[in-house]
């Protein structure tokens, strides 16, 4: 079983930028590909950001792209979501995610409890 926990969300005015971290408990983080992703009340749940297992390539959606940067650190089994120039359509319920087969994906094994980013206008 893996337990992922997410930090870093908040309140932010647009423009703005915050960082969102999601640290894994498992013995080898780099077996596992992992996937940030984001739902707004009355929205499908969106693939934001996902990072390959090694952290050698990243997928972005087209919303985000140029705005946010995922990265990922293996020795401290952790991911990083740095959003930045942050609009009030990001606004939503951020989770991460993880799989071992799975790296662009919605339908990721293991999911953490979420973590709200509010941009205000």
């Amino acid at each position: 079983q893996v337990q992922l926990v997410e930090s870093g969300g908040g309140l932010v005015q647009a423009g703005g930028s915050l960082r969102l971290s999601c640290t894994a408990s498992v013995r080898t983080f780099s077996n596992y590909a992992v996937g940030w992703l984001r739902q707004a009340p009355g929205k499908e749940r969106e693939l934001v950001a996902a990072i390959d297992w090694s952290g050698g390539s990243a997928y972005y959606g087209d919303s985000v792209t140029g705005r946010f940067i995922i990265s990922r650190d293996n020795a401290k089994n952790t991911v990083y979501l740095q959003m930045n120039s942050l609009k009030p359509e990001d606004t939503a319920v951020y989770y991460c995610a993880t799989d071992r087969t799975n790296w662009i994906s919605r339908n990721y094994a293991y999911w953490g409890q979420g973590t709200q980013v509010t941009v205000s206008s």
